[in-house]
């Protein structure tokens, strides 16, 4: 067994290059959060002052982080998960049982099905338009919950929204979404892995039941941790404490919620999401200028030959996926095949290029100064033109 293999990882991505990784982005650490990394990186390093709920503890301030938090994305409670993909499965698995349904879009997360499969319940989509712009028809959650009404007898259980998806960086229409849901009686959960800490959410109106949300997508901090908002109406059923006693020893815990597993995400996620909150706070009043950014990125990408922006136009989030037939064809005959890209790349100081694709790639310029942005479109064009390609 060798052990060395496990003392010095080094990784220089943040310091030495230019990450265009749409996943990255939004988690890039604050320095303020770097130094909470450091101070709190040991396990169970928030628990010093801990009277039974994470989520109370004062020293740390982590209660009034939760408060602080709920008035910022304008929802009455929240609680840290491990994840988007938790705050889904704990809201799923307080509201769904075995066979139920619940609606959701064609273009949710594959964590969203999963979540689904792990309660037991059913997924029926809801349409997008296809190639090119891939828009969620949100109008058709009426009809598909109808259907299920119909089939079944009962309204689905759950309906789910991903605000803007993983894959093309559509921005959904949520406050559409959940007057629809008011009015057949369902719950309505908007996924904002990819809005939440970048758009400012809290003007939503009406509220949708549930929120979820990324530390590590869209907060400034580290792995792994996510949010769960809700209304308070819910509170008694997705934050219900245990019910169950030690048949021999007698113990009980009532005040440990059970979709939380008793606590919630400790150490290092969490206060690197409470040092980077005054600038998620600040960087959301920015937002239409990441759009504007985001557009122009789009508009000089597009001079390079065969290049094309899928999704809907024209962009809403900084999350863009480009159809990119002419580097296939340089690919095809490169001896590094798919690769070439990721290596030009590399070598231009740029990163964030899924190693190996060239007849689509996914790209975000969140967050980069001006500079840097020409900096990464310089960087294509040179390499379209080096390998034969046209830029108008």
């Amino acid at each position: 067994m060798n052990l060395d293999r496990y003392r010095d990882f080094v990784r220089e991505t943040e310091r030495k290059y230019i990450n265009v990784n749409p996943i990255q982005r939004g988690g890039v650490l604050t320095p303020e959060a770097r130094k909470a990394l450091l101070e709190f990186g040991d396990g169970y390093s928030v628990c010093d002052f801990c009277e039974g709920l994470l989520h109370e503890i004062e020293k740390p301030p982590i209660r009034q982080f939760h408060e602080d938090l709920a008035e910022f994305l304008g929802m009455d409670l929240v609680r840290i998960t491990a994840g988007a993909r938790y705050a889904k499965e704990a809201v799923m698995s307080a509201l769904c049982g075995e066979g139920d349904v619940i609606v959701a879009d064609s273009l949710a997360h594959y964590t969203t099905f999963i979540a689904a499969e792990k309660v037991g319940a059913m997924v029926r989509e809801v349409p997008n338009t296809g190639h090119p712009e891939y828009r969620v028809k949100v109008d058709e959650y009426a009809r598909v919950i109808d259907e299920v009404e119909e089939e079944r007898g009962d309204p689905p259980a759950l309906a789910l929204l991903t605000h803007v998806d993983s894959e093309y960086g559509n921005l959904a229409d949520a406050e559409r979404f959940v007057k629809i849901c008011r009015k057949k009686g369902v719950p309505a959960l908007l996924n904002c892995a990819y809005t939440m800490g970048r758009m400012d959410l809290s003007n939503l109106s009406p509220k949708p039941d549930f929120m979820v949300g990324s530390g590590h997508k869209g907060m400034a901090a580290c792995a792994p941790c996510g949010v769960l908002a809700m209304r308070g109406e819910w509170e008694e059923v997705v934050l219900r404490g245990s019910s169950l006693r030690g048949d021999v020893s007698g113990r009980e815990w009532p005040h440990k919620e059970v979709e939380m597993l008793g606590c919630t995400v400790m150490g290092a996620p969490i206060v690197t999401m409470m040092a980077s909150f005054p600038h998620v706070v600040e960087r959301v009043r920015r937002w239409e200028e990441e759009v504007e950014k985001t557009r122009w990125f789009v508009k000089e990408m597009e001079r390079i030959e065969g290049v094309r922006q899928l999704g809907e136009r024209p962009k809403r989030h900084d999350l863009v996926k480009f159809e990119t037939p002419g580097f296939q064809e340089v690919a095809n005959n490169h001896p590094k095949r798919g690769y070439f890209l990721y290596k030009e790349l590399k070598k231009r100081g740029i990163i964030g290029i899924q190693p190996g694709q060239t007849e689509t790639i996914k790209a975000s310029v969140y967050g980069l100064t001006d500079e840097q942005v020409e900096h990464v479109v310089r960087a294509f064009h040179e390499i379209a033109e080096e390998h034969g390609l046209e830029v108008s």
